[in-house]
């Protein structure tokens, strides 16, 4: 069993890592393999609508010139798959947004890729629009016809400076909890 996570943030080990990673931990302490993807410093574009990937049907996207085609290989090897954004401008992070449109386009293409796998939002935010980054997210997951497990509260940790985060102890408990679930879906579904 693995799981596989995305940091579309700009930032490489900042808050939506340590989010992430409080995820990730709880899903270790459960026997399941879990790898972390960064996305500082890496330029994934958008989706250009050149519908190769329905031409194709190659589970790939026809731009080949960044690490996406590796994460979408990632994400068809992987039983659970988490996204983690912090808050730009009310909204998902453009590294995030463009790996949503075209991972979702390749697994569409392809006879829905990730149907039936296990998928998680993480946000961290400064102040206002986490819901809304969350959600973003979960659109990806429900139209892949993915399994979305819950936790006590929505998946947000509050931080702006990186580290800040930390003294979020909701926040973070959210993100252990979430990590359970995530964990126990996971073992139910390969039973």
């Amino acid at each position: 069993m693995k799981v596989v996570a995305f940091n579309g943030s700009a930032r490489k080990n900042g808050n939506t890592a340590i989010l992430i990673n409080c995820v990730l931990d709880e899903l270790m302490r459960e026997g399941i393999e879990t790898e972390l993807v960064q996305f500082a410093g890496k330029n994934i574009r958008g989706c250009i609508a050149c519908y190769k990937c329905i031409e194709l049907k190659d589970r790939r996207c026809a731009i080949h010139n960044d690490i996406m085609n590796d994460c979408i290989e990632k994400m068809m090897g992987a039983d659970g798959i988490v996204f983690g954004s912090p808050v730009y401008f009310a909204d998902l992070t453009a590294g995030i947004k463009g790996f949503i449109e075209r991972a979702g386009m390749v697994g569409r293409a392809n006879g829905d890729l990730f149907r039936r796998k296990v998928g998680a939002a993480v946000t961290s935010v400064r102040r206002a629009g986490a819901i809304h980054t969350f959600d973003s997210m979960n659109h990806f997951f429900f139209i892949s016809q993915m399994i979305v497990p819950g936790s006590n509260y929505w998946n947000v940790g509050v931080g702006r400076d990186i580290g800040e985060v930390d003294k979020d102890e909701e926040g973070k408990a959210t993100m252990r909890l979430l990590g359970q679930n995530m964990a126990w879906l996971i073992k139910k579904l390969q039973e």
